[in-house]
C-alpha cells in the first residue's frame, strides 16, 4: 500500500476523525455533499452541518476562521476543493478520506478501499422527526432536577449529534405539553419519543435512534445504565458516576442548566476513559508508598 495515497496532505482518516469526537474541542464538521446527494442519503457524520458547495463562499463570510473537517460522498474533488476554500479563508481545514461512502470502487485503489473498509467513519442516522437533519439547532425537553440520564443524554447530543442543540428542563407534569409549545423533543419521561425501554435507559434509546455505534459509547451506556437504574454491579465506574451526579445536583439544586454545564467535563473525562478501555489502553493507578 502506498502510504502517501493512504495519508494525503490535508486529509484525515476515518479512525483519526473518530478520535476527535466526544470532546469539547471537536472541530466543526461540514458536510458539503451536493444537495441532491445529501437529501437522498439517510446518514451524515456525527455533528455534521450541511452546506451545499455552491453556498460555501457566502456561508464563510458569516463565520470567523476555526478548525474544520469537511466531507463529501467519496472524499474526492468536492471536499478537497471545499477544504481549500476554507484554508484560503484562514481556516484550519482537512477533508475526510473516503468521504461518507468510504471511497469509490473503480476510482480509488484496492489498497485504499481495503484500508477504509477496515476502519470506516462513524455515521449518524438522520432523524427529521427528532429535529436532526444536518441543519443544527435541534430542541429537547425533559423533567427538571436532572441527575444522570437527563444529563447523559444532553452530553451525547452535544458531543455526537448536534452541538447547537437547545435543552429545556420543566416540571414533570408540563413536559409533554411544553414539548408541543416549544417544538422540542421530549426525552426521559413515559410517552416521550426518547425514554427508557425495558431495562435500558434513555441514553441507550438515543444511541439506537441515531444508529450510533462506537465501542466507547457502548461502554459508557452500560455505566450510565448502572448508575441510573441502581444496578451498580453492571460496571465498576457506575458507583462513582452516581456519587458525582448526586453531589453535583446538590451543588446546583436551583439551576438545572448549571448542573448540565458542570457535568459536561465529567462525561468528557468518563468518555475518554471509555475510549482507552475499549482500545486496550487501560491505565491503573499503581503508586505504592514505601
Amino acid at each position: 500500500m502506498d502510504p502517501v495515497e493512504l495519508n494525503p496532505k490535508h486529509a484525515i482518516s476515518p479512525s483519526a476523525f473518530a478520535a476527535l469526537l466526544g470532546r469539547p474541542d471537536t472541530p466543526l464538521i461540514l458536510d458539503v455533499r451536493r444537495t441532491e446527494r445529501f437529501e437522498f442519503s439517510p446518514s451524515l457524520l456525527p455533528l455534521a452541518l450541511h452546506v451545499a458547495p455552491e453556498s460555501l463562499d457566502t456561508w464563510l463570510k458569516e463565520r470567523p476562521p476555526q478548525s474544520a473537517v469537511v466531507c463529501c460522498v467519496y472524499g474526492h474533488q468536492v471536499s478537497e476543493h471545499a477544504a481549500t476554500q476554507l484554508r484560503d479563508a484562514g481556516w484550519e481545514a482537512r477533508y475526510l478520506l473516503g468521504g461518507i461512502e468510504g471511497g469509490e470502487p473503480g476510482v480509488d485503489s484496492p489498497a485504499l478501499l481495503q484500508a477504509l473498509g477496515a476502519s470506516p467513519a462513524p455515521l449518524l442516522r438522520k432523524r427529521p422527526d427528532l429535529g436532526v437533519t444536518g441543519a443544527g439547532g435541534s430542541r429537547w425537553i425533559t423533567r427538571a432536577c436532572p441527575k444522570i440520564d437527563r444529563i447523559a443524554c444532553p452530553w451525547l447530543i452535544r458531543r455526537f449529534i448536534d452541538r447547537d442543540a437547545v435543552f429545556f428542563y420543566v416540571p414533570t407534569t408540563e413536559v409533554l405539553a411544553q414539548a408541543s409549545l416549544r417544538q422540542a423533543v421530549a426525552f426521559d419521561i413515559p410517552g416521550a419519543p426518547i425514554s427508557h425501554e425495558g431495562e435500558r435507559c434513555s441514553f441507550d434509546t438515543l444511541l439506537s435512534a441515531f444508529s450510533l455505534s462506537l465501542p466507547a459509547l457502548d461502554l459508557l451506556a452500560v455505566i450510565v445504565r448502572g448508575a441510573d437504574t441502581d444496578r451498580l454491579e453492571l460496571a465498576t465506574p457506575a458507583a462513582g458516576l452516581l456519587a458525582v451526579s448526586l453531589g453535583m445536583s446538590r451543588r446546583h439544586a436551583d439551576d438545572d442548566h448549571a448542573m448540565l454545564e458542570a457535568m459536561m467535563p465529567v462525561y468528557d473525562a468518563l468518555y475518554a476513559w471509555c475510549v482507552d478501555q475499549a482500545g486496550g489502553r487501560a491505565e491503573t493507578h499503581n503508586w505504592r508508598p514505601q
